[in-house]
């Protein structure tokens, strides 16, 4: 039986520190080569990501082209991809992720052996700098990102992969990605997927290694980002909502009522929810660097913290948006009813 043909999508913007590895890692899939397209959407770059896409392509026998996403959102690069896409099956990656060799096969073999409407691999974080590091073993554990699959491992029935193969027809029947959903358009689709009856699947082989960001800056930008899209998310798809993702945003409400009641004299609520999450954070550090190094310890309790306050704030700042907008719709629609028509 002949493979199917598959489409692989990459929508980057910036990425000219890792889009190289990208491709190599693509053009290194023991799928046929003769069954590969790449498409690499651009979100207009203002670094050399569009020359080393290019001198990529004319030096590779890949099957690649790259096409200017002037929207600029991953979710935008997606539609575009999927309106140029030849393939019978559908895979994203990111410019600062890498594909193992077995990647695609092993995806394409799930969907196929599990009737499965998508399926995605293992991710395996990494850092190129020390607090990168220290990030990049925090997205691997449960405290850091409670049970996320694809993220410390599982496999079979998930709701959400971060890489995933997408069966060419599940766009057909649900649509396509959401793009006014900044950071959260996977877990969106997914989630929509689900809810009309279509099956993910985590595949422990397939492994794929994605460089987290290298500074508590950049940590903060992209767990506040997540958060706020979170919030829109769960909005739609409320029937996926599990406790474990309304964690951070409970913490932070915690410590914002805690603050409250210090402003007020009484700091017995902030030094409690301070107390527990110091004790919680210090020992999930000192865990996880006897596993990963102890070098990593210093910056751990830092990024823990980081990554669960700011996703926290996200999310209340994606709740406040969502009753913005509410708010003025129904003002809106109030002005709009009480308009005396023309005779």
């Amino acid at each position: 039986m002949r493979l199917p043909f598959v489409s692989i999508l990459v929508p980057v913007q910036n990425e000219e520190r890792y889009i190289e590895r990208c491709l190599y890692s693509i053009a290194s899939q023991d799928y046929p080569r003769d069954r590969i397209e790449v498409l690499v959407l651009d979100g207009m770059s203002e670094d050399r990501t569009r020359e080393i896409v290019a001198r990529f392509e004319a030096e590779s026998t890949l099957d690649l082209l790259l096409i200017e996403n002037p929207r600029r959102l991953p979710a935008a690069a997606m539609n575009l991809g999927l309106h140029h896409a030849r393939g019978d099956v559908i895979v994203r990656i990111d410019g600062h992720a890498a594909f193992a060799p077995d990647y695609v096969r092993r995806c394409v073999d799930a969907l196929e052996r599990q009737h499965a409407d998508c399926a995605g691999g293992v991710l395996e974080s990494e850092g190129d700098t020390y607090v990168g590091r220290a990030v990049a073993a925090a997205m691997s554990s449960r405290f850091g990102v409670g049970g996320a699959a694809f993220r410390v491992g599982g496999a079979g029935p998930v709701d959400t992969v971060a890489f995933g193969a997408y069966r060419r027809d599940v766009f057909r029947r649900i649509g396509e990605f959401a793009e006014d959903i900044e950071r959260g358009e996977d877990d969106e689709f997914n989630y929509r997927l689900r809810a009309a009856g279509g099956s993910i699947v985590l595949v422990p082989e397939a492994r794929a290694a994605y460089t987290v960001r290298g500074s508590l800056t950049a940590l903060w930008r992209q767990y506040f980002g997540y958060g706020r899209a979170r919030a829109e998310v769960l909005r739609r798809h409320p029937q996926q909502v599990q406790p474990r993702q309304l964690v951070p945003a409970a913490f932070v409400a915690v410590l914002a009522h805690g603050c409250l009641r210090a402003v007020a004299g009484d700091r017995g609520v902030l030094k409690s929810a301070a107390r527990v999450y110091a004790l919680s954070a210090t020992t999930a550090s000192l865990a996880l660097a006897r596993r990963r190094g102890w070098r990593l310890l210093p910056p751990l309790p830092a990024v823990f913290t980081c990554m669960h306050v700011t996703y926290g704030l996200g999310f209340w700042a994606g709740v406040l948006h969502l009753a913005t907008e509410r708010a003025r719709s129904a003002r809106s629609g109030a002005r709009e009813s009480t308009e005396i028509p023309n005779p």
